[in-house]
C-alpha cells in the first residue's frame, strides 16, 4: 500500500510540475478574476489526471495502444482550444484597460467556478498524452499494476492528491499575482504576455 502510494504522488507530481499551456492559463485565469475561480479549475486539471491514472491503472498499455491513433487530432484540439481562450483573455483585456474599467479584481469573475473547473477539465482531457504517460509508470513500476483494488486506489488517489496540490498552489500564486497587479498597465501587460506565452506553447503542442 505504502509503495502504491509513493508511486502515486511521484507520478502525479511528475505530471503536473512542469508548467505548460495549461498551468499558465490558469495563474492568468487566477489573476484575472477570483482564488475561487481559479482553485475550481486547478481541481479541474487534477480531476483529469486522476482520471487519466484510472484507465492506466484499469488498462495499462492496451489503452495506451487505443489512443495512439487519436493523439494527432486531439493535440491539435487542445492546442487550438488554449489558442481561442489566449486571444479572447488578451482580448477582453484590451477591451477593459480603454474603457479604463479594471479594478483590483472584476466585479463578475468569467468564467464562473463551476464553469472553470468544467472548462479545465475538458481540456487537460483532451491531452491523451498523459493516459501514455501514467501508463508506462504503472507498467514500468508494476506497483499499481499487479497489486490489488487497494493498491490501485491508493495510487489513483495518491496521484490526483500530488496533482490537485501542485494546481492550487499554481492558482494561489495566480492570486497574488493578480492582488499586485492593481494598476490598468500592470494588468493588462500581465493579461498580455500570459495569452502571448500560452499561444507559444499552443503550437509547440502541435510540433
Amino acid at each position: 500500500m505504502t509503495g502504491a502510494l509513493v508511486a502515486g504522488l511521484l507520478a502525479g507530481y511528475g505530471i503536473a510540475v512542469p508548467v505548460g499551456a495549461v498551468g499558465t492559463y490558469l495563474v492568468s485565469l487566477t489573476a484575472r478574476t477570483s482564488l475561487r475561480t481559479g482553485a475550481s479549475a486547478a481541481l479541474g486539471v487534477a480531476t483529469a489526471d486522476g482520471l487519466y491514472a484510472l484507465l492506466a491503472t484499469l488498462g495499462g498499455a492496451a489503452l495506451a495502444a487505443q489512443l495512439r491513433p487519436v493523439l494527432d487530432p486531439l493535440r491539435w484540439a487542445s492546442a487550438l482550444v488554449l489558442a481561442v481562450l489566449a486571444v479572447r483573455a488578451a482580448l477582453l483585456a484590451l477591451r477593459q484597460y480603454r474603457a479604463q474599467r479594471l479594478t483590483t479584481r472584476p466585479e463578475r469573475p468569467v468564467p464562473g467556478a463551476g464553469r472553470a473547473y468544467l472548462g479545465l477539465l475538458g481540456i487537460t482531457l483532451l491531452n491523451p498524452m498523459t493516459v501514455v504517460y501514467f501508463a508506462a509508470l504503472v507498467l514500468g513500476s508494476g506497483t499499481a499494476q499487479d497489486g490489488g483494488p487497494p493498491e490501485r486506489v491508493a495510487f489513483v488517489v495518491a496521484a490526483f492528491a500530488a496533482s490537485a496540490s501542485w494546481q492550487l498552489l499554481l492558482a494561489g500564486g495566480g492570486a497574488l499575482l493578480g492582488r499586485s497587479l492593481t494598476g490598468h498597465r500592470g494588468r493588462l501587460t500581465t493579461a498580455l504576455l500570459s495569452s502571448a506565452v500560452i499561444l507559444v506553447l499552443a503550437v509547440r503542442m502541435t510540433t
